[in-house]
């Protein structure tokens, strides 16, 4: 399968906060047919759905345009704490074929907010802060992946050291090592693994005061729109990945996607910046041959969905 069709049937799409209101009692009446009756072995029209609040109906319409992959929301006791649970590709009409390479992820759950703290993206939250622990809004590696324990740091913190070995130029990492204490950055924390495929990940979460903060830094050097500021270890050129579906994106997080372009080495280099709030995500994917789109979306989302 090309990375093509995998690109248009990956991913995940993003997560709302709320369930869905519950549907009145009373029976919904199904549409009226234009022309004529359908004949009595024709499929019932199905009845129509309530609206949704209207600060859900955006995300509700990158669900629907999003049918490769589903991602259900279950609550999971009180407060902000949600599960996130993968629907196979059978269990989606009209997607019943093989798999397309993504990932079989744990159930996922969003760590419940400190009493009486709001939400990254809430109203009463200028500074775009995160107020749960940072270590657990890291995505967890996929079933059968093996970790790679050296980006646990100290404590679950990592060293900014250890975070700026992944750029290839000694004079990139002394000047963006510069920039980041500059910037106030807090800590980092991080998590890799190899997947059964042989991709490597690594993602990286840094934490500042504010997300103006954040804002500026990712719109100095870090990120330009042609190709990143730094370049990564084991990358040649990279530039942006204008395949990257909008269907993955999370409307609040703005995210800039690299890929490293043809004739590559021994590996292929995706990567990604987020700017969640007052935490810069820096997703990296590489794998021998090519590194392949569809698990990188998946990511990419899955990881954009905890820091919503």
């Amino acid at each position: 399968m090309s990375e093509q069709t995998q690109d248009q049937q990956s991913a995940v799409p993003p997560m709302s906060d709320e369930a869905p209101p519950e549907p009145p009692h009373a029976p919904l009446v199904p549409p009226a047919p234009r022309e004529a009756p359908a004949p009595p072995e024709a499929p019932a029209a199905l009845p129509a759905v309530p609206a949704p609040p209207v600060k859900d109906r955006r995300r509700l319409r990158a669900v629907l345009r999003w049918t490769a992959a589903v991602v259900v929301f279950a609550v999971a006791g009180t407060g902000t704490a949600y599960g996130i649970t993968r629907m196979d590709r059978t269990d989606v009409p009209g997607l019943a074929t093989a798999s397309d390479g993504r990932w079989d992820y744990p159930e996922i759950v969003r760590p419940p907010l400190p009493s009486g703290s709001p939400a990254p993206f809430a109203d009463s939250n200028a500074a775009g802060a995160h107020h749960a622990d940072l270590r657990a809004l890291l995505l967890p590696a996929p079933r059968g992946a093996q970790e790679d324990k050296a980006l646990r740091g100290t404590g679950g913190w990592l060293a900014k050291k250890d975070f700026l070995a992944e750029y290839a130029q000694p004079q990139d990492r002394t000047e963006l090592g510069q920039q980041l204490t500059d910037h106030g950055l807090r800590h980092i924390a991080a998590r890799g693994w190899t997947s059964q495929d042989g991709t490597h990940t690594r993602i990286y979460l840094l934490q500042f005061d504010t997300a103006a903060v954040v804002d500026d830094l990712a719109e100095g050097k870090l990120l330009q729109y042609d190709s990143p500021g730094y370049a990564l270890r084991g990358a040649g050129t990279s530039v942006f990945d204008a395949d990257f579906p909008i269907e993955a994106r999370n409307d609040d997080i703005p995210g800039t996607y690299y890929v490293e372009s043809k004739p590559y080495g021994a590996e292929q280099v995706r990567q990604a910046y987020l700017r969640a709030g007052d935490v810069l995500a820096v997703i990296v994917q590489s794998r021998k041959g090519a590194a392949r789109a569809v698990p990188f979306q998946q990511t990419v989302t899955l990881q954009s969905e905890l820091l919503g």
